[in-house]
């Protein structure tokens, strides 16, 4: 992993200097864009609407627009900013866990020790560990300052950007102002179908079923080349599984109860016929051996 930022977390007099580093990656399949015509790359160019020039990225400078007058601010004026030339990732408050609302948490970031002794790093972690808190930080980041949440994650602190208030839209459905009547069968059948699906969650039992089509999608057209035909891939979609409205949903819900119920019965009794299939085969000590075919005399 590459250090994306240095600087220290602070709170009162205590300073934890910690290297900041991206905690997750994209797994997309790279694509470009290319002319349907004859395939060439599609590329994008910086073009100046007054000379025409193609201008390079370092060349360029930011602007505002206010009623027809535009001002520009070069690098030098942004990083002039006092919070751009801040160092420091200030912790406001210490609030409980429970009141970060996750709606609001957005890029998550390593931190590790950067001092000769990781102690001050490590008081921090079982602070946060013991109290169950987490910290409502301050920070500025490529050119942007920041509100964010420091937690703990196993044995590492972890720095999670949060959207700011006005960046969260509030929502008022009329629907939800319905008066809308729910049973006590209802709740109940509903409670059983959660029941059938609860487990731990294992984030390595989920991929990315679209990344993972589009990767066989690509090896099947490089080895079929012109000869290719979706539908050999992946076969002709049936259609029976249709979403739409739940018309009965009492019935709804005992059919999915009963369904998830024999879904699991069928993959215990998967599991133990093939714990009996095996309890049932012969030992390789108790099996007569096979006698080899007799060889065939050359002609």
């Amino acid at each position: 992993m590459r250090t994306i930022w240095k600087g220290a977390v602070t709170f009162g007099l205590v300073n934890v200097p910690v290297k900041v580093y991206s905690a997750t990656e994209d797994h997309d399949v790279p694509l470009h864009q290319v002319h349907d015509k004859d395939g060439g790359r599609i590329r994008y160019q910086r073009t100046c609407e007054i000379c025409g020039e193609t201008v390079a990225y370092s060349d360029i400078d930011r602007a505002y627009v206010d009623e027809g007058h535009t001002v520009v601010l070069t690098k030098d004026d942004l990083s002039a900013l006092p919070s751009e030339k801040s160092r420091e990732i200030d912790v406001v408050e210490f609030v409980p866990t429970d009141q970060v609302d996750l709606l609001t948490l957005d890029k998550p970031y390593y931190l590790e020790p950067d001092s000769k002794s990781p102690k001050a790093y490590v008081l921090l972690r079982k602070t946060l560990e013991q109290s169950d808190r987490t910290a409502i930080v301050r920070f500025t980041l490529r050119q942007k300052t920041r509100l964010a949440a420091l937690r703990v994650r196993g044995d590492v602190l972890v720095l999670q950007t949060l959207l700011w208030a006005d960046e969260v839209r509030e929502v008022d459905f009329p629907a939800l102002h319905e008066d809308v009547s729910i049973s006590k069968k209802e709740l109940e059948l509903s409670a059983s179908l959660v029941e059938s699906y609860s487990s731990d969650f294992d984030p390595e039992e989920f991929v990315d079923e679209y990344q993972k089509e589009l990767r066989t999608l690509i090896d099947a057209k490089i080895d079929a080349g012109e000869g290719f035909d979706v539908a050999d891939t992946f076969g002709e979609s049936d259609g029976a599984d249709k979403g739409g409205e739940v018309i009965d949903l009492m019935e709804a819900l005992r059919a999915s109860v009963a369904k998830s119920k024999e879904q699991r019965a069928k993959a215990a009794g998967g599991d133990s016929g093939a714990k009996d299939a095996d309890e049932k085969k012969p030992s390789a000590k108790n099996t007569p051996a096979k006698k080899a075919p007799a060889k065939k005399k050359a002609s």
